[in-house]
């Protein structure tokens, strides 16, 4: 499952001499990249912080150069999809368990020979400055010498390695089912870039145009931000799996739709672009000022923002139509987020979904009779998913089964139920998609 090499994929912003520890003893020369490296994978595995929010937290990150952030951010990303594997290639080498900071140091190491194919002097002389930087001087002959033999072996390491099953919690392995193996071999790369084109709009050149229209980019391939057309609003940044709940809606022209939980902003702007009325409606504070940037780029000042919790807005009227993307594990965007397999618990399902229910109860008060909402989780988990779409049912909400001609384009997308399911495997030749559930219901 390694991935391919890539220039993009290896850390950048580094001087040569940042790759030499200070043999006096001193402390080490400043290294960004694997200090928010080491920040990141610190904060997700010891503190439990989401990616991003590490990255926050990471003081390295604070006064870094764009680049070395970037560098960073990819740097631990490999760490987290890798980490099952990279343990289990360091086990033979530790004859007992090291601190935590430790063993964040020589997972960063072996990510860097085993899966971003840094030269090994280079891999193990930073490691070893990095320890040193993180007051470790005790355990830098250690990660010096583990690394070393790791690095003696080379990508033999992993010979005879269940890779896959390796790098995620048994718990998601066995909640995926017959799923598990192609999902979490798709765990394992970047991925990569897709975009919604805007009505009317020109496609940046380079893309391949996949099934349902959107248009993909190489993942590190493309910066989205220097691609023509981003800052006249051509088009924004979709998952191909994201874009299909918007579109099995299939808003009319003049229909009063809701977006419930509508940051980034991604589906509102379909439903936007199809002449709906929309009201966005988004809780959290951050988001909505995303949702608000992005809604601006793309030039859609008819939307009605509405900073409030989904659960409790009325609108002043029954609704057409309703789009609930409900806030959900998100274990089907873990390729983006491999985070989310080391900080998310079984119990934290259960929390999710009961939110998940009572929005679906929201949803159905909003509606007009014969009204349809798509319910819509990212997460690959049967609890947020399939079974959410039998309570709806039981909540009165009838269900409106997707059509065989509605997902033509991608029919191994459709259940025997006329739900949507994608997942990460699917497409895995042409680069994989997000997990996705979506249903959709009409009020009786």
């Amino acid at each position: 499952m390694k991935p391919s090499p890539s220039p993009s994929s290896r850390p950048t912003g580094r001087r040569p001499d940042k790759d030499r520890p200070d043999r006096r003893g001193g402390k080490a020369a400043p290294d960004p990249t694997r200090d928010i490296a080491f920040d990141i994978v610190e904060g997700v595995i010891v503190h439990r912080r989401m990616l991003d929010t590490s990255l926050d937290h990471s003081a390295a990150a604070r006064t870094a150069e764009p680049r070395d952030r970037a560098a960073g951010h990819r740097l631990a990303a490999t760490v987290l999809r890798h980490m099952g594997t990279a343990n289990e290639v360091l086990s033979p080498f530790l004859k007992r368990e090291p601190p935590e900071p430790v063993r964040v140091v020589l997972l960063v190491g072996v990510a860097q020979l085993l899966f971003l194919d840094t030269p090994a002097h280079a891999a193990v002389a930073t490691s070893v400055a990095l320890a040193r930087r993180r007051g470790l001087v005790p355990f830098a002959g250690l990660v010096n010498a583990v690394l070393r033999r790791v690095a003696a072996g080379g990508a033999q390491a992993l010979d005879g390695l269940d890779q896959a099953r390796l790098d995620v919690p048994p718990w998601l392995w066995q909640s995926w089912g017959r799923l598990a193996r192609p999902i979490a071999r798709a765990l394992g790369h970047e991925p990569p870039l897709d975009l919604t084109i805007r009505p009317g709009a020109e496609a940046p050149p380079g893309g391949e145009v996949m099934p349902g229209g959107s248009v993909r980019f190489a993942a590190g391939s493309a910066k989205v931000v220097d691609l023509p057309g981003f800052a006249e609003g051509a088009f924004w940044v979709q998952d191909m799996a994201a874009s299909l709940p918007a579109r099995l809606l299939d808003v009319k022209a003049g229909e009063r739709v809701a977006d419930l939980c509508a940051a980034p902003g991604g589906k509102t702007a379909q439903l936007a672009f199809a002449g709906a009325e929309v009201f966005a409606i988004e809780r959290e504070g951050r988001r909505i000022e995303r949702l608000r940037a992005n809604l601006a780029r793309l030039g859609l000042s008819g939307v009605q923002v509405i900073h409030e919790d989904a659960a409790q807005w009325r609108p002043d009227a029954p609704l057409d139509a309703i789009l609930l993307d409900a806030p959900c594990s998100a274990t089907g965007t873990i390729r983006r987020h491999p985070d989310a397999m080391w900080i998310k618990r079984p119990r934290d399902i259960a929390t999710m979904t009961e939110g998940q229910d009572r929005l679906l109860a929201a949803s159905r008060d909003m509606l007009r009779p014969g009204g349809r909402v798509v319910y819509a989780v990212c997460s690959l988990q049967p609890e947020e998913g399939e079974q959410r779409a039998l309570a709806a049912a039981a909540m009165g909400l009838v269900p409106d089964p997707f059509t065989p001609d509605e997902l033509a384009f991608l029919p191994q997308a459709r259940t025997p139920e006329g739900w949507l399911r994608t997942h990460p495997g699917m497409l895995a030749d042409r680069g994989g998609m997000d997990g996705f559930f979506a249903a959709r219901f009409r009020r009786a």
